[in-house]
């Protein structure tokens, strides 16, 4: 077999209605509680770094409970790393003695998670690193000399191949680690096309050095121009990897405000959390977790299978929203859904509306509330004077059309061609 192309992309139409997943960052790294590139960062020995295998036996780790929070959440698929750059596998493997299978913990985590995941309807990415602090030759050896090379890339296609073996019911392999190579380096054409052979439905994502069949943008949600299937990757915390030390956990509020953003460009929020050493979550991170998912039982439908809703600073072009003071809007088909995270009191007031609306909801109710609109000014009266949840409340608007907003900065929409807000390029773009 030939591998100088890889296989059509499967319909990804899954990944692009999933809207949210759980992301774990766990392995060896964990036990000490400074972040998943400890050893890189402190030099850590390789012997010394081997001496945790020793220590590490995931006592608390149950991919059952990790699921079901998953679940609970609202999420509908976790990712989990099989390996990250420490060369640690969570996994029973052949290659190596350097697995969890082989030393202390004496378990197969990831086919635990895997089977777990799969009972539960969860579909499945499998994180693994291309790059190896642990193996040697490692990445240092195989820029410095080219017969390292060919065993290193030899070996990590190898790698992924028998991962993939083991679990081809795999949704998505989520590649990472990719220094020092790029695309052609890594002989990534071929590395696709052998996981694809295995597994034709699986997805990749783009951290081999090719643009994968999704984009990962990391630490921010800025959506691909042209729009393509996306995910964007943030923690619950500062960290990846469990530290001991990062107390920033996110709010329920700013996780619903994640998914929001990313609901109105049709792309995913993978939300990250870091297992203690043990296996144990953080307590905030549990609460956390729980509180968005109440969230979405109530609000899920202006969050899951919406449209694109987006706007552009500078020019109308073809873009359906705008913005409020009170906050965010997502849609889909004929329904407008205005996230009211800052709520201004019992009389909400909106303009720009470019379609007649029928009904005002407040979700989570059966409660319709009174309005009137005149032109393209809607006034809604008598909503509850204090914000109705305790997250984000959200009105659903049933529009006569797909709704549209439009407004500028002026006090009204000029008859001539006009910028929609800045005329210059903008500080305030997304990078």
């Amino acid at each position: 077999m030939t591998h100088d192309a890889t296989p059509p992309a499967p319909d990804a139409n899954w990944f692009v209605a999933a809207r949210y997943g759980l992301f774990v960052h766990w392995g060896l790294y964990s036990l000490l509680g400074r972040g998943e590139w400890v050893r890189n960062r402190e030099r850590l020995s390789r012997r010394d770094y081997a001496d945790l295998a020793r220590r590490f036996r995931g006592e608390r780790f149950d991919a059952g409970e990790l699921c079901d929070l998953a679940c609970a959440a609202g999420q509908r698929y976790i990712v989990f790393t099989t390996m990250h750059h420490d060369g640690f596998r969570l996994y029973h493997t052949e290659l190596s003695s350097f697995c969890s299978s082989k030393t202390a913990a004496g378990r197969d985590f990831v086919a635990e998670l895997v089977a777990a995941a799969q009972v539960r309807g969860l579909r499945v990415g499998l994180y693994h690193s291309l790059n190896s602090w642990h193996d040697a030759p490692d990445g240092v050896a195989a820029l410095e000399r080219p017969s390292a090379r060919v065993r290193f890339v030899d070996r990590t296609l190898a790698r992924v191949e028998e991962l993939i073996r083991r679990f081809p019911s795999t949704d998505v392999l989520w590649y990472d680690g990719w220094w020092p190579f790029d695309a052609g380096g890594w002989r990534a054409a071929e590395m696709n096309a052998r996981i694809r052979a295995i597994a034709p439905n699986i997805l990749f994502n783009g951290r081999n050095g090719l643009p994968g069949d999704f984009a990962t943008p990391e630490g921010h949600l800025s959506s691909p121009r042209p729009w393509r299937p996306w995910e964007a990757c943030l923690s619950l915390n500062e960290s990846w990897g469990w530290h001991v030390g990062d107390h920033e956990w996110k709010s329920a509020r700013h996780v619903a405000a994640l998914l929001q953003r990313c609901a109105a460009s049709r792309g995913n929020l993978l939300l990250n959390v870091g297992p203690r050493g043990d296996g144990s979550l953080p307590a905030p991170a549990v609460r956390t977790l729980r509180s968005v998912g109440r969230w979405l039982t109530r609000c899920g439908e202006a969050i899951y299978d919406t449209d694109t809703f987006t706007w552009d600073l500078q020019v109308r072009g073809d873009h359906r929203a705008d913005w409020s003071h009170h906050g965010p809007f997502t849609a889909r088909g004929r329904q407008l859904y205005w996230h009211v995270c800052r709520w201004p009191g019992s009389e909400l007031v909106l303009d720009g509306l470019e379609t007649r609306v029928q009904a005002v909801t407040l979700l989570g109710t059966d409660h319709r509330l009174e309005f009137r609109q005149r032109g393209r000014r809607l006034v809604i009266r008598g909503a509850p004077v204090a914000a109705p949840d305790e997250v984000c409340p959200v009105l659903r608007l049933t529009c006569a059309h797909p709704p549209r907003l439009y407004l500028t900065a002026g006090m009204r929409v000029p008859r001539a061609p006009h910028p929609h807000y800045d005329p210059c390029p903008s500080d305030l773009l997304p990078p």
